[in-house]
């Protein structure tokens, strides 16, 4: 009996040691092909894209000259005697052409090149966004997938302890009692165990469906495990959020240049030639019409493009405070991260593993209680996922962080 209740301990002991990420068959996916996929398909950066050929347009058009405007007029016709019809009538033949004074045209250009570069920023953000919903959901697969192993080896270890505790029974070593709290532990188990499986296939779908990729998705994530993993991609000098402060702030200046300079009336020129009745006498037209400011002159606009700016001004302001203070926090958070998973994969991680190993054979010889064994594996259990979690807020951390600073490429490399 005390073999095989060694055997049993041995094989649970291996269900531990050998468990690994659970990975569906095929090709793993790694982080950069996931956020590459992912960028292949995302609505959002389909939707940036377009907002940024629509600015590029908008350059082009900013740039075109007033078309002209050709006319053609017939005086003294559909009257009585001589001006039955339209044979005794004068009639002109104009072109008038509207001309932009004050630098109108560079001033419109100038604003949407302005606009193009916030919404260029706006691409970026789009991006940089995506890289990090792609990445957290792939540090939760990556954790979930752990928690899985978890969950089966300790539904593993109560199976062969509810058995164990059955033997004894059986032999009048222990109390029916013992069965019991073993048969509750295993149950408890169980229950882990679903619901680590259903958090496992949640964020796999997850990932699947950001990435167009068919489930189950099997990813590579083998740096999950690894604390000193070396960060991938260089950080911009400031955050996409104050670049996009900054081209607001542009084009809110660019288009109070744009409304003083519209106060400008422009003239239109008016060239032709009059045709008199049923002549051969012909004459040209001249005529030049300036627009009297009389209604609109122009304040209103510009009060509202000053307002514009002072907004944005102080929004460019208010975005410069929160990147200094949102990117201390977020170092600090990466710091105590990274702390609580050393500590965590650390001592405490391999003291809970050999008091778990001790109470295995302790318990198997009769040496020691079924509690202290039941105390040992949930322990055991608790301090591997408090491991996994510590790992997954760090790399969470480092995600965020490499967002805050603007980066939106993949932050390892597998």
């Amino acid at each position: 009996m005390r073999t095989k209740l060694k055997c049993s301990v041995t094989a649970a002991l291996l269900v531990i040691f050998t468990a690994g990420p659970a990975l569906a068959e095929g090709t793993a996916l790694t982080l950069a092909e996931a956020i590459a996929r992912a960028r292949s398909q995302a609505p959002q950066l389909q939707s940036a894209d377009a907002a940024l050929r629509a600015a590029d347009a908008n350059v082009g058009l900013s740039s075109l000259r007033p078309n002209p405007t050709l006319s053609v007029e017939a005086e003294n016709v559909l009257g009585s005697g001589r001006y039955a019809g339209f044979g005794g009538g004068e009639k002109t033949f104009s072109l008038s052409m509207p001309l932009e004074l004050g630098g109108k045209r560079g001033a419109r250009v100038r604003v949407a090149e302005a606009e193009r570069s916030a919404a260029r920023i706006g691409t970026q953000v789009a991006q940089a966004d995506l890289t990090l919903q792609i990445t957290e959901a792939f540090v939760t697969l990556a954790a979930s997938e752990r928690y899985v192993e978890i969950a089966k080896a300790s539904h593993a270890l109560a199976e062969r302890a509810h058995h164990a505790a059955r033997e004894r029974v059986r032999v009048g070593k222990a109390s029916p009692i013992e069965e019991q709290r073993a048969d509750v532990l295993r149950i408890n188990a169980e229950v882990r165990l679903d619901k680590a499986l259903r958090a496992a296939r949640l964020a796999g779908a997850t990932i699947a469906r950001l990435t167009g990729s068919a489930t189950p998705v099997a990813i590579a994530s083998s740096w999950f495990e690894r604390t000193d993993a070396a960060v991938l991609g260089q950080p911009a000098v400031s955050s996409l959020a104050l670049a996009a402060a900054e081209a607001e702030l542009t084009a809110a200046n660019a288009r109070v240049d744009a409304a003083r300079r519209d106060r400008i009336p422009d003239v239109t020129l008016t060239a032709g030639m009059r045709r008199y009745g049923e002549s051969s006498e012909k004459a040209a037209v001249l005529a030049l019409s300036v627009p009297l400011p009389l209604f609109n002159p122009g304040t209103a606009a510009i009060a509202r493009s000053s307002a514009e700016y002072d907004r944005a001004s102080a929004a460019r302001r208010s975005v410069a405070l929160e990147f200094e203070q949102s990117t201390a926090q977020a170092e600090s958070e990466v710091a105590d991260a990274l702390a609580a998973a050393r500590a965590a994969n650390g001592p405490a991680l391999a003291a809970a593993e050999e008091a778990a190993r001790i109470a295995r054979i302790g318990y198997a010889e009769g040496k020691f209680p079924q509690l202290e064994l039941i105390e040992a594996e949930r322990s055991l259990a608790e301090t591997r996922e408090s491991s996994v979690d510590a790992l997954a807020a760090l790399h969470t951390a480092r995600a965020r962080l490499a967002r805050l600073q603007g980066s939106n490429s993949p932050i390892y490399k597998d």
